[in-house]
């Protein structure tokens, strides 16, 4: 039984909203831990390579499958082992410096397995509210239809709400018997205040806001109670809702006299110029939903009995269920135009005799057992028929600090932008241009409405003869272009220098990340702050989540968390950047260690026919990979080639960390022929110069070896930092050390000579003085991009 339970309360959560809107995250994994799978491999091919070649040329000899294992074991040191602990080490080392930037305060690291991402980014998908922009909503407009209000002419419409409420203060009565007359004739042209003063009163009943008021005394439970004898006191009163623009509505109502005072499950209180209290009953709420578009309130004034359905949403959503009028469709296009929200507020009177059958035909609605939700629905839409247009409200969402800056530098760096957004076309293309996500001069194709493939085939054709333009796209435009000519309409997107898609839900903008990784293979970025940005971060290869006011769901759903959208500049430009930079150094050099070893075993084996005999035992092997050289090696993580100021003001520099020639397969074959060169040199060198004993071999090639490693270390490095010459210090402190008690290995009375220090400095600088003048002669003649920077 309660197995059955649980399994019904799944099923029920499994068809809400927001988890139809989201998808299982996946497992992401690193461009860069690819391409050092990759590289693994082909280490690993070399070593049985030369493990055949090895028992090849040994003829075959007795149980040749057996030397064929010894020599596998003795090569072992190709594969780097412990390439994956270092690299591990190194990217947790990078979140910490990410999270302790004073930069970037309050960024978090939510994964350890993908910094270097940051720096390999091609496609960056922004949300636009709560992302670009602040989701503080400011109201900026109201428009009656003959009559335009903006932020300079708002004390006319509180001169009006003053004067319309102190007419009827004089009155015992509410102010809605006054206009009763209106009612019965509804063709009669209403003056300016009596429609200002009803598009207010709307606005102001219309929503699902909450005032709060905190308590001064600090009593525990005081404000629960205190409803109608509560103090009314604006600096005491916030207001909470689900929708910011609400709540900008309600403060907008009260900054021109009508004041939502409280407000609970069956009532709503409003309070005048004048102090009074006006009370309206909730009779039923609609609540706003994605696919409806709109919200609706049934309210009963207290003093007058009048029964009024108010509404607000969309202008697609309320164009047919308003009156015929000739301006919303215009000014709906202007306001967009201008970067405002808009939302077109409508009301209807209601007979108790209209109310009271629309009562029991809801009821009976939602007590259905099939398709209750159709029925419901129905219902309602009994009711939204010929409504009266009130207004239409504008209200602006700020541009977050610095997004013009970020979004220029970004585009500078070779990024390309996609905005995604549930937002109009007209508002989401405005807001792409006042942040300078589409320039000024730059071109827009608008992609018209398309329903079937003919009409599709034709736009994209139109489209294909565009060239330089940012691209415009809607929502459902978009799914019949997929649907139709998918492979086209992502390659002629891609070409775009920005790319604005409108009215998306979230699971379509997941599809969009998905799309460019399977048709372009580059690596995809997306950022957002909502819930429903989730799905898209998740798809991404790199998911920035921003906390805002939203809640923590794309923050906590993130691979990286930020409070500004502003510090993605200094995420991407300085931590990718070094991130990418010194893991590629990082595991080409713990391959070159393993390489050169195994190369001076294979000289070993080769000068003393083909045996298969190892080189260096127990410590020395062990010593080897560990304090000898591990801390110098580690050190890598702390290089950087620029500056972080000269990586902001050059985002040029990051395209090529795009190209990934940090870490190639011709990068990788140089390290190959240094390690083959250098593990031949400190090998024949030692066999040269040893003596007499086998014994001297080993302590001349080891100690050259280890030295080798620190200066190659430091050949490796760009910018020196103190941690890293104390790394240095440090091996060779060990190593010395760690001569006094090695004496199965070392003959100390050899070692404390003049020949063998003489020996093993010029095995050592015949293995590292070449590569040295090399390097300097390659940043003579062909200086890479960042140096001619520093220089």
């Amino acid at each position: 039984m309660v197995q059955q339970k649980i399994s019904h309360y799944w099923l029920y959560c499994k068809e809400t909203r927001s988890v139809m809107n989201t998808s299982n995250p996946k497992n992401k994994v690193g461009l860069l831990d690819l391409e050092l799978n990759q590289l693994t491999k082909a280490l690993f091919l070399a070593l049985v390579a030369l493990s055949v070649v090895m028992v090849t040329l040994q003829g075959f000899v007795g149980p040749w499958y057996r030397n064929l294992f010894r020599f596998l074991l003795l090569f072992s040191y190709i594969i780097p082992i412990s390439l994956r602990v270092n690299l591990d080490m190194g990217k947790a080392a990078y979140g910490w410096m990410i999270m302790k930037d004073d930069n970037i305060p309050g960024t978090v690291v939510r994964t350890s397995t993908i910094p270097e991402e940051l720096g390999r980014l091609v496609y960056l998908l922004t949300d636009k509210t709560g992302t670009l922009t602040q989701n503080e909503m400011i109201f900026k407009r109201l428009h009656l239809g003959t009559v335009s209000y903006g932020t300079d002419t708002m004390d006319e419409i509180q001169s009006h709400i003053i004067n319309s409420y102190s007419q009827n203060s004089g009155n015992s009565t509410s102010s809605t018997p006054s206009r009763k007359p209106q009612l019965s004739a509804p063709k009669v042209r209403k003056s300016v205040s009596s429609r200002i003063h009803e598009a207010v009163k709307a606005i102001a009943l219309c929503h699902n806001v909450t005032p709060v008021y905190e308590s001064r005394a600090g009593v525990s439970g005081e404000t629960e109670y205190a409803e109608v004898d509560q103090d009314f006191s604006d600096e005491n009163r916030t207001y909470q809702a689900s929708s910011p623009d609400e709540v900008a509505l309600v403060q907008w109502t009260e900054s021109v006299g009508l004041t939502l005072v409280n407000r609970d499950l069956t009532s709503m209180q409003l309070k005048t110029p004048g102090g009074q209290i006006l009370t309206y009953y909730i009779l039923q709420i609609f609540p706003f939903t994605s696919e409806s578009k709109r919200m609706g309130i049934i309210v009963r004034d207290e003093s007058s009995g009048e029964i009024t359905f108010y509404m607000k949403g969309a202008d697609i959503a309320m164009s047919t269920i308003v009156q015929y009028n000739d301006w919303l469709e215009e000014e709906c296009g202007n306001m967009a135009r201008e970067g405002l929200r808009t939302l077109v507020v409508a009301k209807k009177s209601l007979t108790e005799e209209q109310y009271q059958d629309f009562e029991s035909r809801y009821n009976q609605a939602k007590l259905s057992i099939h398709d209750r939700n159709l029925k419901v629905a129905a219902v309602v839409e009994s009711l939204e028929r010929e409504m009266e247009l009130l207004c239409l409200t504008g209200v602006e969402d700020q541009l977050q600090a610095d997004v013009r800056p970020t979004l220029e530098m970004l585009r500078n760096a070779g990024i390309k932008i996609w905005m995604l957004t549930g937002d109009k076309l007209e508002t989401a293309t405005c807001i792409a241009k006042s942040s300078h996500l589409v320039s000024r001069t730059q071109d827009v194709h608008i992609f018209r409405p398309v329903t079937t493939r003919g009409e599709a085939h034709l736009e994209l054709n139109a489209f294909r003869r565009k060239h330089d333009c940012a691209l415009v796209v809607s929502g459902d435009s978009l799914e019949v272009c997929l649907k139709y000519y998918e492979h086209e309409f992502v390659e002629l997107a891609c070409q775009c220098p920005a790319v604005v898609c409108c009215r998306c839900s979230p699971t379509q903008k997941a599809h969009i990340v998905k799309l460019l990784q399977h048709h372009t293979g580059k690596r995809t970025c997306a950022i957002g702050d909502g819930g429903n940005d989730v799905s898209m971060i998740q798809a991404a290869d790199c998911g920035i989540g921003i906390e805002g006011k939203e809640g923590k769901q794309a923050s906590l759903a993130a691979d990286f968390s930020i409070t500004q959208f502003k510090h993605i500049g200094r995420l991407l430009m300085v931590h990718g950047r070094n991130s990418y930079k010194r893991s590629a150094a990082l595991g080409q050099f713990v391959m070159h260690r393993g390489l050169i070893i195994s190369t001076m075993q294979a000289v070993f084996s080769s000068v003393f026919y083909f045996a298969s005999v190892p080189l260096y035992q127990g410590f020395l092997m062990v010593g080897y990979a560990t304090i000898y050289t591990m801390f110098p090696v580690f050190s890598l993580v702390l290089d950087q080639d620029v500056k972080p100021e000269m990586a902001l003001l050059y985002p040029e520099l990051y395209k090529d960390l795009t190209k990934g020639r940090s870490l190639s397969f011709k990068t990788f074959l140089i390290w190959v022929l240094i390690s083959i060169y250098q593990g031949g040199i400190l090998m024949y060198g030692a066999l040269l110069l040893f003596e007499s004993e086998f014994v001297h071999v080993v302590a001349i090639s080891f100690t050259a070896l280890i030295l080798t490693e620190l200066l190659m270390v430091a050949l490796t490095i760009r910018t020196w930092h103190w941690l890293m010459v104390v790394a240095e210090f440090l091996s060779l402190g060990c190593y010395v050390a760690s001569l006094a008690f090695l004496n199965e290995y070392f003959d100390v009375a050899f070692i404390t000579t003049v020949t063998f220090l003489w020996k093993v400095s010029a095995i050592t600088v015949v293995s590292c003085l070449p590569l040295y003048i090399l390097k300097y002669l390659k940043r003579k003649f062909s200086p890479p991009s960042y140096s001619k920077l520093t220089s």
